[in-house]
């Protein structure tokens, strides 16, 4: 297949990209950087110029391509809800060209907030939109499945970990060495779900393989690591005390991502795994973490 590729050259949409291109497909790559050109010439794929704000640029794109993976999104937290306004206008934008046609659509979606207090599955489906949870990713979605679109979502662990990344490990790092501690809160029993990005990529192209529209697919490879085995190793690795705070000390500490640093989100990936023949094949979180590439200042 001709597959289009938005979020290119980021940490998710990179891997894609190498993936699909490892497996005979062909990639047309959205980038507005010459940097970002290069880097896809490199890869083997085709460059197409544009950014999600530039719909003409996306619905190109998309009639020049036999589907569709929407990885691209701007995580830029102070603009939450507008980033997720633009999200939903990029997807419909996309939906709309491949309306009518046999052409599948993937999405990008998360797992975080699917189901508060327990293991959440490929069944559950996320919070309406609110003033609190303004992502409308899956709801768009869902939208153009009403049409008739093939499209269908792929669900990523919050820490979607590898060599390289910029995510959440290393904004817990970069807390643990301004603060001189590393910290968790409570008994740190609150669980992160992960995936190797190498692992997350090829969930996607097995998707479009198998039936985009049999998701939403779950990313996951470890259902839920303990908080406090992530803080450990980085107490270890940068020499700083690991420390337990309380929800208000935590707030102090963390800011604005105390929110994430409390998360307890385990989340089963096991109707995936089974849909796909997916098998997650690279070192675990900790494993991952436990090494001085995440560390290198």
């Amino acid at each position: 297949m001709r597959v289009f590729v938005t979020g290119a050259t980021g940490w998710v949409g990179s891997a894609v990209v190498k993936d699909l291109i490892a497996a005979g497909h062909r990639v047309l790559g959205l980038t507005r950087s010459d940097k970002g050109a290069e880097a896809l010439t490199a890869a083997g794929a085709l460059v197409h110029r544009g950014s999600l704000a530039d719909l003409a640029s996306l619905r190109s794109g998309a009639a020049q391509s036999d589907a569709v993976i929407h990885t691209a999104f701007n995580h830029d937290f102070s603009k939450f809800a507008e980033n997720c306004a633009e999200d939903r206008r990029a997807i419909e934008a996309i939906g709309a060209v491949l309306e009518g046609s046999d052409r599948p659509l993937l999405v990008t979606s998360g797992v975080a907030l699917l189901a508060p207090g327990r293991t959440a599955t490929e069944q559950d489906v996320p919070p309406f939109d609110s003033p609190s949870y303004p992502r409308k990713s899956e709801a768009a979605t869902a939208a153009l499945v009403e049409r008739g679109v093939r499209a269908s979502t792929v669900r990523l662990a919050p820490s979607t970990h590898g060599h390289g990344d910029h995510g959440f490990v290393p904004r817990l790092i970069q807390f643990a060495r301004e603060k001189g501690a590393s910290a968790y809160i409570g008994d740190g029993l609150n669980r992160w779900p992960a995936v190797h990005r190498l692992d997350a990529a090829r969930v996607y192209r097995l998707a479009l393989e198998r039936g985009a529209e049999g998701g939403p697919f779950h990313a996951v490879a470890e259902e839920g690591v303990p908080f406090k085995a992530i803080a450990e190793i980085i107490g270890r690795r940068l020499n700083v005390p690991v420390i337990s705070q309380s929800p208000e000390e935590a707030a102090e500490h963390f800011g604005w991502f105390a929110m994430f640093a409390g998360m307890d989100a385990p989340t089963s990936s096991e109707r995936t795994r089974a849909k796909l023949d997916w098998k997650p094949e690279q070192p675990g979180l900790i494993a991952d973490i436990d090494h001085p590439a995440y560390f290198a200042e």
